[in-house]
């Protein structure tokens, strides 16, 4: 995530734009979206799920979401990757994860500053729904092309007597964050609440 910080910091600089950024850290982008099934799968599904204090279905919601977005509407529909909001997901993912990796990182070494770990149950209030907005009106914007082309559906008849149709598909995700999202935001919350307080009530004890 940090490879890909600098690379928006390199394209900016160099384009001095921020518009159609996402072309400079695709390739990137895509690669270590994606390994986050695998760690989705080894670090909080089966082996290690007392070193990730996160809800497991929230942030596999959240895991598959992104992954989502990346290969089956930006990658997928080419037409939107101009768009600011693609930035705007991209961004706040970015931030997002170089904070909570450094906060793993550092509480597995038992040495956590204060700085991160407030960074990482604070910053999310922001940040969240920053990502989140990105996600949905790049989705939104998706949908007119989705349509136009017929992307990824199926229309009857066939063999398989079955029929699915993206567009629809694509608007129940959107629809979808309406339940989940607070849920994770909020959960977030009660995280921070009970973390920040208890660092607190540590530091006046000494």
């Amino acid at each position: 995530w940090l490879v890909i910080a600098v690379g928006l910091v390199r394209a900016y600089l160099a384009k001095g734009s921020y518009h159609s950024l996402y072309y400079s850290i695709e390739k990137p982008l895509k690669f270590f979206q994606t390994g986050a099934l695998l760690e989705e799968y080894l670090l909080i599904a089966k082996y290690l799920p007392g070193i990730v204090p996160s809800s497991v279905v929230l942030t596999a919601f959240q895991v598959m979401s992104r992954v989502f977005l990346t290969w089956a509407v930006t990658h997928s529909v080419k037409e939107v990757q101009t768009e600011d909001s693609v930035l705007l997901f991209v961004v706040a993912w970015t931030i997002t994860e170089i904070i909570r990796y450094s906060f793993y990182t550092f509480s597995l070494l038992n040495h956590l500053p204060y700085l991160i770990k407030w960074a990482r149950y604070t910053l999310f209030i922001v940040l969240y729904p920053m990502g989140v907005s990105g996600e949905l009106l790049t989705m939104y914007a998706a949908l007119p092309f989705v349509r136009q082309s017929g992307l990824y559906s199926i229309s009857l008849p066939n063999k398989y007597n079955f029929s699915f149709d993206y567009y629809t598909f694509l608007i129940l995700v959107m629809i979808s964050y309406i339940p989940i999202f607070p849920q994770l935001y909020f959960h977030m919350l009660h995280q921070r609440r009970k973390v920040l307080s208890c660092t607190e009530e540590h530091k006046k004890s000494e």
